[in-house]
């Protein structure tokens, strides 16, 4: 799954017609999110929102505010085309969802009367007809077609001996905390969504199965992977990073101290935690995880960039006040050869291929298929009996 699909899911409650979910996939390379009968078909098919922007990198997940020393100059080393290339259809909103399903399909009531109150207030019924009437208008018919979808996918899935297991799941889970930089991140994001990493997992079978059932429909040669090799070359290109944790305070005479108390043996972090005006990273002891020299202002990647992996400078001014910086780890610069990115590359193209013949897949699916919908089926007129034929005259007896 890719970083983008898992934004688009939100199409699912959106009733979007084909035209509309072409469209806005076009702005957004194939990418992602893919999730009406035709809207059904539609809805899960790549769509180009993006509510949530994905760091590209660890450090890139912390903004300028939380950490004055970004500068966001620089991003980071994903391709244009996402990992996996996008199938557009992850992120639903799932409360609404999930109560419609229980209203619609699972009725929580022990009669079948659309009268039975289901609230009272001051003595004044809700009854169950007014629940399920209000649900409906607030995104009944879109839920249906999206449980429709999922039927349909379903079908097509037993028919194919497909299933889906949790080694499935967890490794789209493993992919999209890839892709949006770390654990934190995609946590975040999920946080936006207003969803849980429970409620993301309970999206995952639909998009599992539409990729297993389409991937092997895709041809994906050599030529194709040297061609985007050639067009994406800089962006394989592992620039020199380092994780680093620092100490912001306002005056160098605070600096000057802490950096006597790290000579004297205090612990970093402790201190961080304890001093540093940062409220973004001071929790985590400072640290600022992997960052490229773009990402920072220069006063501090300059000075974090000419320290070792274990030292600690001196008081580093900046227009944020004064740093104590200590370098953690370090990534050498490398070029990637088309050989060490071979496989991923391949990856990314069936991601991109099946995410563009999902739509016209979906909507065939659709289109062949025997579907009854009481909530936009146009209701049979009824048929009126024809006017009666008017009787023949009879001619008149014959006069004796």
């Amino acid at each position: 799954m890719d970083k983008k699909e898992f934004e688009t899911n939100e199409q699912l409650n959106n009733n979007a017609t084909p035209e509309e979910t072409d469209a806005s996939a076009n702005t957004n390379e194939a990418p992602v999110e893919a999730e009406t009968v035709p809207a059904a078909a539609e809805e899960a098919v790549p769509a180009a929102q993006e509510p949530v922007q994905p760091a590209n990198n660890t450090a890139a997940d912390v903004t300028p505010e939380a950490v004055p020393v970004m500068s966001k100059v620089g991003g980071g080393n994903t391709p244009p085309s996402s990992p996996k290339g996008g199938k557009g259809w992850m992120i639903a909103s799932i409360v609404l969802a999930a109560a419609l399903i229980i209203v619609l399909i699972k009725p929580p009531f022990q009669k079948d009367d659309n009268s039975v109150a289901v609230a009272t207030v001051n003595g004044t019924d809700i009854t169950k007809a007014q629940l399920y009437d209000k649900l409906v208008e607030a995104g009944g018919e879109s839920t249906l077609q999206n449980l429709i979808t999922t039927t349909l996918v379903d079908q097509e899935a037993k028919k194919a001996n497909i299933t889906v297991t949790d080694e499935d799941i967890n490794a789209e889970i493993e992919d999209l905390k890839t892709q949006f930089g770390g654990e934190d991140a995609l946590n975040s994001a999920l946080a936006q969504s207003s969803m849980t990493l429970d409620d993301l997992k309970a999206q995952m079978p639909l998009q599992v199965e539409i990729r297993k059932l389409l991937e092997p429909k895709v041809t994906v040669t050599d030529e194709d992977i040297k061609t985007y090799f050639n067009d994406n070359k800089a962006t394989f290109n592992q620039e020199e990073e380092v994780q680093a944790s620092h100490i912001l305070v306002a005056t160098k005479e605070e600096a000057d101290a802490i950096v006597k108390q790290l000579k004297d043996g205090a612990d970093f972090a402790t201190l961080a935690q304890e001093k540093s005006s940062d409220t973004g990273s001071k929790d985590k002891g400072g640290d600022l995880g992997f960052f490229k020299k773009g990402d920072m202002v220069t006063e501090f990647s300059d000075a974090a960039f000419a320290l070792k992996v274990g030292e600690t400078s001196g008081a580093v001014k900046t227009d944020y006040g004064y740093h104590v910086i200590k370098v953690t780890d370090r990534k050498e610069a490398h070029e990637y050869t088309l050989e060490e990115k071979k496989e991923e590359i391949k990856k990314t193209l069936i991601s991109q291929k099946v995410s563009e013949m999902s739509s016209t897949w979906l909507q065939d699916l659709t289109t062949n298929a025997k579907i009854t919908n009481t909530l936009t089926d146009e209701p049979e007129a009824s048929a009126t009996p024809e006017a009666s034929a008017a009787p023949e005259a009879t001619e008149a007896p014959a006069a004796k």
